[in-house]
């Protein structure tokens, strides 16, 4: 919705500038790129998890927070919801085809990240020591 109407073809604004406020790109990249988006999408990766088993792998992650996040992520089309009729019901999560995309470039850059993690440390050490001097 844009301006409390609904807009019926999103095509005109897939060329957007993303350096736009009103580029519909910035809201997915806030999506994916939340807090909790990111673990969410890397957790993922590896294979379709439930609820629980989310909360567990993703350390420091509340309840609330997880589903607030998972309910965002379906409804961007970057994961799939399926509940199985139990007591209690069982509520599984994977990557959509959108998802798979969108994970496979954070999973690049947390690659660079954990193989630059040890220097970037050691800068931020050099430059506090030099910002105290």
């Amino acid at each position: 919705m844009e301006g409390g109407k609904q807009i019926a073809d999103w095509s005109a604004y897939a060329l957007s500038d993303v350096f736009h406020s009103d580029c519909p790109a910035r809201t997915v990249l806030d999506h994916v790129t939340s807090r909790w988006g990111v673990w969410v999408l890397m957790a993922l990766r590896e294979k379709d998890l439930r609820f629980y088993e989310l909360r567990e792998r993703i350390e420091g992650v509340s309840e609330k927070m997880l589903s607030q996040t998972l309910r965002t992520l379906v409804r961007d089309g970057l994961l799939w919801r399926a509940v199985e009729p139990s007591t209690p019901p069982r509520v599984t999560y994977g990557l959509t085809p959108l998802g798979r995309g969108t994970s496979e470039p954070l999973a690049s850059m947390f690659g660079w990240i954990q193989e630059h993690a040890v220097e970037i440390l050691s800068t931020q050490d050099e430059f506090d020591r030099n910002s105290r001097a």
